[in-house]
Formats: structure tokens, C-alpha cells, sequence
């Protein structure tokens, strides 16, 4: 374990990404669905609520895992064993000889164990609801670290290991933590990230469907389209994204491939309603990112918006923008649920994953599903249904913000040595 002393002021770097998303199962395949319009939108029917839409990943369960394995434990643990392993794959670590007891696995979520216990419900119904059937699983299925824990299980990490409740905003949380935990010394590599299996929960869709929340739309692959002035909801989607996040001097140590450096980061709560945003919070959290990143708003190249396509929710995220970058005539701005819905806790990302690329190839790519541009969401360089090429891209800012007014901003630059 190295001293704290020399962690405290260490660059952080992204060295792995490892994903599954309704539109692509590994970064390129994603990037390139992001490029080409390709939705990852499709009918659905789930029990009870009946025929929908959702984002559906289509992962290898088996790549990682073995059916009594995926039998015993969860979907949002099966995501996140699938997303880890890739992650290692990608960073070219050699995993035998890495000291698993210094390995730190901190993964976000917006909720865990509904799934679980809604289908062990529908299990025992078929009993008369008599407990004695009830699957001793039941537990360490519906504890809250449970998909972190998952992980460790699977690569035989000593670790520390945990997950991060932070509703919509949770995937970003996920990677601040594994920053600090690296800077503080506790530990010297450390898989971060977010999961999300909420479309296998009928509660879901119902709550968004009473709060007149959730999206209809003839064409599943247009249900999605924040800004859009006739957007009316979120599309519910599964997902994960989990990064390898080392010290640079650890990385270079190994010749390591960099994605990209987290220079900047922030957290902070609205403090004012349970659902509808607040754009002056949000606007804070952005500038407290920036400044903490040593930068200026017209410094940033890209913003991923956090825009769920719910009426009120894209307005004030505009507002908290044309706040802090009225004056920014080089900073574009792109939104991925267009292409892929909400993936809860994976969100933020998976977002931020589909835009690194982006330092290298110079495209950005667009929000799709905009056949009229809600008037109210307006904002100069919003990029829209094509992407674009721009000369050079070196910070992108990526917001997630999630219910109970939680919300998080992730900086990350193009590497320079």
C-alpha cells in the first residue's frame, strides 16, 4: 500500500471500461451505434404493467459466469461481473499477479432488491404465499452492496467493496469514490462505476407511469427524445459501466493505454423538492466541478447532459447551463438516453463512456429524436440528430443528477503525459 503523503495530489486515470448497453455489449460497439443513430429502444412487457419500452442488454450472462452462479445471484450482480471482467480485460492488467487486497470495487446504484424480492413474491404465490418456501437466497440477494460483493466473488478480490446510493447520480458517485479512495492510499487500483437492472421490476414503470412520467411512443425507438418539444418521459433501461481507474504513476509504471483523465468532480444536493430539479443547485454543482478542476467554463469542449426527456426535468438542466455557459461559444452539448433511455445507477457512466472516445476521433455524437426542438430548451451548440467533427476536444464535463435532488459532475481530460 503506498503512503498517503505521496497519493494526496496523484493524477487519476481511466485505464479499462468495460459495458453492456441496450445498443452495444463492449465500448466500440457502442461508440459506433452512438455515430450511426442506432437506438437501443424495443418493445417490452413486463408482468403485471403489461407492454412498454425499455432499454434490454443483450450480454453474454455465461461469459463469466456459470448457471449456478447466475441461478443464485442477481441481474444487477450478473451485469456487474460481466462489466468488471471486461474492464480488467480492456486495461491489460495482469490480474493473476495483482494484490487483490488492494483492489477497491465501488460500484453506484439507484436501487437494489426490488427485482429479487418482487420475483420471489411471484414465486410463492404459487404456495398460498406460505413462507416456508421462501428462497434462502433471499438475502444476501437484497443487501445493498450485494452487486459490488458479486464482483469481489467472482475475481477473488480481498478489497474493499461497496455500493453507493445516490439514485440517478450514483454512477459518477461511484467513480469520485474510487478517485479519493486512490488518492488517500487505501487502495492502489480500484473498479468503479455503475449497475442497473431496473426494467426487470414492474414497480418501476408503474411508479413513473402514475406519475404521468414514463414514454409512449408508436416507434420504440423514438420513445426517447429529451428536448424534443413533444417528449413525455423516461424510457426505463438496464446497463453497467465500470471503469479501471489507477495512480499515472502506477499506470505508467505498466505502459498502460490511458482513456482519459478525471481532473474535476463535485457533489451536491437541491435540498428543495423530492422529484423536480433545481437548476441553481445543479448550476453550483458544475461550478464547484470546474473550479475544482482548475478550469473555466469556456475551457470545457463537451457537455453529456443528464436530460431524461421528462417536461420539466430538460428545462432546468438548460437553465442551469445557459447559467454557467451563456458565454462559451466553443462548448458543445449531446445527450445519450436519446439513443439508449435511463440506465439509473449506469447512466452517467455509460454516457461518459460513449463520449470518451471522442478525444481521439474529434466526432460528437448527437441527441437523437429531435424533430422540433422544444423552444424552452434552446441552448447555442447543442448537437442534434448528426453528429459532428470539431477540431480537437480536451474536457468533457458529464452531469448526472438523480431524485431527492442528489446530483454529481464528472471532469475528465484527454491524456497529456
Amino acid at each position: 500500500m503506498t503512503n498517503i503523503s505521496q497519493t494526496i495530489t496523484e493524477r487519476i486515470v481511466i485505464t479499462g471500461i468495460g459495458l453492456t448497453a441496450p445498443n452495444g455489449d463492449n465500448l466500440v460497439e457502442f461508440r459506433k451505434a452512438l455515430l450511426t443513430g442506432k437506438s437501443g429502444i424495443q418493445p417490452y412487457n413486463i408482468r403485471y404493467f403489461g407492454d412498454t419500452v425499455a432499454g434490454i442488454c443483450h450480454f453474454d450472462e455465461l461469459k463469466y459466469q456459470k448457471r449456478r452462479e447466475l441461478r443464485r445471484g442477481t441481474r444487477a450482480g450478473s451485469i456487474a461481473i460481466y462489466c468488471a471482467n471486461e474492464a480488467i480485460q480492456d486495461s491489460g492488467l495482469n490480474w493473476e499477479a495483482q494484490p487483490k487486497e488492494n483492489v477497491g470495487v465501488y460500484i453506484g446504484l439507484t436501487e437494489h432488491g426490488n427485482v429479487e424480492t418482487e420475483n420471489e413474491i411471484y414465486q410463492i404465490k404459487q404456495y398460498d404465499y406460505d413462507c416456508n418456501y421462501w428462497s434462502h437466497h433471499h438475502n444476501p440477494r437484497t443487501v445493498a452492496n450485494n452487486p459490488a460483493g458479486e464482483v469481489t466473488l467472482n475475481l477473488s478480490i480481498t478489497g474493499p467493496h461497496y455500493t453507493i446510493g445516490a439514485a440517478c447520480a450514483a454512477g459518477n458517485a461511484g467513480i469520485i469514490q474510487g478517485v479519493q479512495q486512490l488518492r488517500l492510499g487505501e487502495v492502489d487500483l480500484a473498479i468503479v462505476g455503475g449497475v442497473s437492472e431496473s426494467i426487470h421490476t414492474f414497480g418501476i414503470f408503474a411508479a413513473f407511469h402514475a406519475q404521468n412520467a414514463l414514454a409512449k411512443h408508436n416507434d420504440p425507438t423514438k420513445a426517447s427524445r429529451p428536448f424534443d418539444r413533444n417528449r413525455n418521459g423516461i424510457v426505463v433501461s438496464e446497463g453497467g459501466c465500470l471503469y479501471i481507474l489507477e495512480r499515472l504513476t502506477d499506470a505508467k509504471k505498466r505502459n498502460a493505454k490511458i482513456y482519459a483523465e478525471v481532473v474535476g468532480y463535485a457533489m451536491n444536493s437541491d435540498a428543495t423538492d423530492f422529484v423536480l430539479p433545481n437548476p441553481e443547485r445543479q448550476a453550483q454543482c458544475m461550478q464547484k466541478a470546474i473550479l475544482f478542476a482548475g478550469l473555466t467554463p469556456n475551457d470545457i469542449d463537451l457537455i453529456n447532459t443528464h436530460a431524461t426527456a421528462t417536461p420539466s426535468g430538460d428545462i432546468q438542466e438548460i437553465i442551469a447551463i445557459r447559467q454557467l455557459f451563456g458565454n462559451s461559444p466553443k462548448t458543445f452539448i449531446n445527450n445519450t438516453k436519446s439513443f439508449i433511455g435511463h440506465a439509473m445507477g449506469a447512466a452517467g457512466v455509460l454516457e461518459l463512456a460513449g463520449n470518451i472516445p471522442s478525444f481521439d476521433d474529434h466526432w460528437i455524437h448527437p441527441t437523437i429524436n429531435v424533430d422540433e426542438l422544444d423552444p424552452k430548451c434552446e441552448i447555442d451548440n447543442l448537437v442534434l440528430n448528426k453528429p459532428i467533427q470539431v477540431d480537437s476536444i480536451r474536457y468533457i464535463l458529464n452531469n448526472s443528477f438523480g431524485m431527492v435532488g442528489t446530483n454529481s459532475v464528472i471532469i475528465v481530460k484527454k491524456f497529456e503525459d
